[in-house]
């Protein structure tokens, strides 16, 4: 690495979290751009339903691959490809003539998505050394709460504000000067590869794809006000595929997941806290916006503007347990921040009022923090690929299911009995804090 790279590689890390940014926001102003769309499109409730959909599937079944081929081609390269894709898709949704052609372009960016989002935990490892490794990776889990939440004020404001006679369609065409700008700094983004250059397992892709499709299929078409029969065959059998997948992988020279992943117990432990984490963020996210909609007559960007508090309180854990705690007790900060979130939601179980909010965002600052560098502290670099598409994997997985869960309980039994839904689950989270966290936290600046 040069010294010119290595000096401007807090820009470069700006341009990743760009990126991520970028999917967030994609992914969550479907909801509000949704009605508009309708209007101008004639489209029905199932199309509509599926141009959300038809981002998240390619998304969540192409992520683990993703990862693997920025190993394989390098992960500088993927990136960029990605972002182009991404960028021109995101263009052709804006002037999408009718709904085919929308959902068409949105198939393609959620495929370009999984290309970029895997690749961000390498190119920082590869980018930074010592103790900034937890630093900078400690940044992308706030900046994708963030994005979750700005993702309905920014669609809400930009489909309301009419903008040159557009209607919805500038919540798509942000994204291209977004996108540039991430494209004007990745020379700046120091290339980086597996070293032992591994092929691609068709086979296992195929399973693995076919596997998460099944799973993730069901809890998109099925999940808003209960699960049909059908989506329980489904998930049987992607369950079952995902056991074949893993039998495949075993004694494969070129396997798409790693298995040494496997060998300790920090890192399946954090792909479990992950999915229960994820499933207690994103499920209670949509839950609240629907409540303060349905039950407090909010719109779309009132609903978004009222959980503010739990964005300032994100944006407050966040700084102090980068810049306080997480330098002085490690990842046992993220007990602490799971204590918080423990607490708002009991708070938010009796009234969804701004102190319960603050508090809720304070804990989940405290923990996404070293959650993402303890996670990945132990994987060796021929593994960053893989270890970083399975994670993002389960992410997805878990942000699927959550809005499944807790949006069938919500809407089955209210908003009370879905809070304690995730109240037990961030519970478990706290219990898998015992498996996550190193009994004895990795010295990183001397192993690097």
């Amino acid at each position: 690495m040069t010294s010119q790279l290595y000096r401007w590689r807090w820009q470069a890390l700006a341009a990743l979290l760009l990126a991520e940014a970028m999917n967030l926001l994609d992914s969550t102003v479907m909801p509000v751009a949704g009605p508009a769309i309708r209007a101008d499109l004639a489209v029905d409730d199932a199309t509509l339903q599926w141009l959300t959909a038809g981002y998240t599937l390619p998304f969540a079944l192409l992520l683990i691959t993703g990862g693997r081929l920025g190993d394989i081609l390098g992960r500088r390269r993927v990136f960029v490809a990605g972002v182009l894709t991404f960028v021109v898709c995101s263009a052709v949704c804006a002037g999408a003539p009718t709904a085919a052609v929308l959902l068409a372009a949105r198939a393609v960016q959620g495929a370009s998505a999984a290309l970029i989002i895997p690749q961000t935990f390498g190119l920082i490892r590869a980018m930074f050394s010592g103790t900034e490794v937890a630093k900078a990776l400690g940044t992308i889990g706030p900046v994708m709460a963030l994005s979750s939440l700005c993702g309905p004020i920014a669609g809400g404001a930009l489909t309301d504000a009419d903008l040159f006679g557009l209607g919805w369609r500038p919540v798509f065409l942000v994204n291209v000067p977004l996108g540039l700008a991430v494209l004007a700094v990745a020379p700046l983004i120091r290339e980086d590869r597996s070293p032992t250059r591994p092929r691609l397992d068709l086979t296992g892709t195929l399973l693995a794809s076919t596997g998460l499709g099944l799973v993730v299929f069901p809890l998109v078409e099925g999940g808003n006000p209960g699960l049909p029969g059908w989506t329980w065959l489904c998930l049987a059998l992607g369950v079952a595929t995902l056991v074949v997948f893993a039998l495949h992988q075993r004694g494969r020279t070129d396997p798409l997941v790693e298995p040494g992943l496997f060998r300790g117990r920090v890192f399946p432990a954090s792909l479990a806290g992950s999915l229960l984490f994820f499933t207690v963020m994103n499920g209670l996210l949509f839950v609240l916006v629907l409540f303060l909609q349905l039950s407090q007559g909010k719109t779309p960007s009132g609903a978004a503007l009222a959980l503010l508090p739990w964005s300032a309180g994100l944006a407050i854990g966040s700084w102090v347990a980068g810049a306080v705690l997480v330098p002085r007790f490690g990842p046992k900060v993220m007990r602490a921040g799971l204590v918080l979130v423990l607490l708002g939601l009991a708070g938010i179980a009796v009234s969804l009022t701004v102190v319960p909010l603050l508090v809720t965002g304070i804990g989940l600052g405290l923990f996404t923090v070293p959650f993402f560098g303890n996670a990945l502290a132990g994987v060796a670099p021929h593994e960053t690929g893989s270890a970083s598409g399975l994670l993002n994997a389960v992410q997805q997985l878990g942000a699927t299911i959550g809005v499944a869960l807790l949006g069938t309980v919500f809407f089955r039994s209210g908003t009370h009995p879905a809070v304690l839904v995730a109240i037990g689950l961030s519970t478990a989270v706290l219990a898998l804090t015992l498996a996550m966290i190193p009994r004895a936290a990795p010295n990183r600046s001397a192993r690097r």
